[in-house]
């Protein structure tokens, strides 16, 4: 698929706050962080686990005292983790319900959820398989079950039955599919395949003729690119349109320009949510996410940064 491909710029003029601690004495929990120094564990669904690592790389490396604890694990276990406060920091891709937010209150801590980036829902296949333009409505037939066969939607397909596979049954991709694409409705395909993790999903589409994945996209981008402008060439990244027929001019890849300008139409906020009583090391981090240099980490990393000044410039690529 020919495509014109874009750079994006990123101006951030943001400051960044952290509010210190009371001194080194320990806390009644036993805690003895603070912004800058200590030890914490937190939680964060695994498909974000790729943006969350290159954040505490650089976090650590400025902050040497610090030593942060990443939990990833799926969207249900990390929001117990929270809720039960063996964790004071969650990353997901939703807020907190009323009932999370007064159990949070009830046991102290008083909960903030803040936006710190955006990140597309991309649908994958095996790079064998050309078919790789869909239709929203064809995304929202698999899902419900109406279409089962590939040549249901590509007559002239030979690859049978189609398999979904999620990274986990109860991840966040998964809620964001059932919330958002399906208003809430259950997920009906009896062709669903749950893996371990985005890693699993890519390894089972890689091998796999007939699969679909369904994956956060910070997992797809080739780490050697600089502009964020090509996928890993071991799998191929599905196009979508949000018209009724699908082709190489309508149809729109997961990339951070076309979250911006709302082209690709499956694009999920992610959330830091902070409850942390002693607003001390985690508290910190997160807002270090948020703050320049996190976000510009994020943008690295294929999401689109919530904050900061971004421009788009175009740029015509001549290919021989």
């Amino acid at each position: 698929m020919k495509r014109t491909k874009f750079c994006i710029f990123v101006g951030l003029i943001l400051s960044l706050n952290f509010l210190s601690s009371c001194g080194e004495r320990k806390a009644k929990d036993g805690r003895t962080d603070t912004p800058t120094s200590g030890t914490i564990k937190f939680a964060s669904d695994e498909s974000f686990s790729n943006f969350i690592e290159e954040e505490l790389q650089v976090y650590q490396y400025r902050y040497p005292q610090t030593h942060l604890l990443p939990i990833y694990t799926d969207d249900n276990t990390g929001m117990k983790l929270l809720l039960d406060q063996k964790v004071n920091l969650f990353f997901t891709s939703h807020g907190l319900l009323k009932g999370e937010d007064a159990i949070l209150r009830g046991k102290g801590p008083i909960p903030s959820v803040f936006p710190v980036g955006y990140d597309g829902i991309a649908f994958i296949i095996n790079k064998d398989n050309k078919d790789s333009c869909i239709t929203v409505n064809d995304v929202k037939r698999l899902l419900k079950g109406e279409v089962t066969k590939w040549n249901q939607l590509y007559p002239t397909s030979n690859q049978g039955d189609i398999k979904i596979v999620f990274d986990n049954k109860a991840s966040a991709t998964l809620h964001f599919v059932v919330d958002s694409i399906l208003e809430g409705k259950n997920i009906k395909s009896q062709n669903i395949v749950a893996a371990t993790n985005s890693k699993a999903v890519i390894e089972y589409v890689k091998k796999t003729s007939n699969a679909i994945g369904v994956i956060g996209s910070n997992w797809l981008n080739d780490r050697s690119d600089p502009t964020n402008t090509t996928f890993r060439n071991d799998i191929r990244v599905m196009a979508v349109s949000k018209t009724s027929k699908a082709t190489d001019s309508n149809s729109w890849q997961p990339y951070q320009a076309y979250f911006l300008d709302g082209r690709y139409p499956f694009v999920r906020t992610i959330y830091a949510i902070v409850a942390d009583p002693h607003k001390a090391l985690p508290w910190a981090f997160a807002n270090f996410i948020s703050g320049p240099i996190g976000q510009k980490i994020i943008l690295k990393t294929g999401l689109l940064p919530y904050r900061g000044e971004i421009n788009i410039r175009e740029v015509k690529v001549n290919r021989k």
